[in-house]
Parts: structure tokens; sequence; C-alpha cells
């Protein structure tokens, strides 16, 4: 019985702190699909609807169109680097603003993630010129 629960108790802890470090870890890929221009995988991260704010131009769209427009955006400005500078907030929402450097100039990205039984989805994504 002494063994089940030590077992049980360790089994609960890697759990947590897999959960913890799933967290932790959700800008690391959405950074680097960010950096390499990837549209398509970058996609995978998104919401069935969010709301994109490319460049002062605001638009509540489906997954689908998000994925084209992030795909436009990355022809115009091919990614040379990106960064992440901050990130804050907790489960279930946590966001992340980095620095992009593509097509020769500098942009500020924002990342909003929501954290769902589904998993993490970009609910917005917001990149401005510095």
């Amino acid at each position: 019985m002494r063994n089940f629960l030590l077992l049980l108790t360790i089994t609960i802890l890697s759990a947590t702190c897999a959960f913890a470090q799933k967290q932790a870890d959700v800008f690391v890929p959405i950074g680097k699909y960010i950096q390499l221009g990837d549209a398509e995988k970058l996609s995978a991260w998104f919401a069935g609807n969010l709301e994109l704010d490319i460049l002062g131009s605001v638009s509540s769209c489906s997954k689908v169109q998000a994925k084209q427009i992030m795909k436009d955006f990355f022809v115009n400005y091919t990614p040379k680097s990106f960064s992440i500078i901050h990130k804050s907030g907790k489960a279930p929402l946590t966001y992340a603003i980095g620095d992009l450097s593509a097509g020769g100039e500098k942009f500020r990205i924002t990342l909003f993630v929501m954290t769902q039984e589904k998993g993490n989805q970009i609910q917005q994504l917001r990149i401005e010129r510095e």
C-alpha cells in the first residue's frame, strides 16, 4: 500500500510539472514558427476564430482566413529574427510580446494565448511597426 501511495504521488507530481512546463513553453514553438515565417505551422496554434491586428488592420477571422493573412504578411515581410521579450499572465490567459525583424523593418508582435481543455490556442495576434 505504501508503494502504491508513493507511486500515485509521483505520478500526480509528474503530471503537474508536465502541465506547468507545457504552460511555460507555449511561446517557444509559436516563436519558432514566426521566425521561420511558417504560417501553416503557426496556424495550428490558432483558435477557431481569432482577432488579428496586422499593421492597424483589425479583423475577427476564422483560422483559415488568419492563416492566409499571415502567409501574405510573411511573403511581404520575410522574417529574419524573432525573440520573445516579455511573457505574463497565468492560465487560462497568457500573453507574450516579441520583436520581429522582417523585410528590413522592425515589428512588435503581441500574442494572447488561451489555455482550454483542447490545448493552447492563440486568441489574438497583433503586429505593429516599431
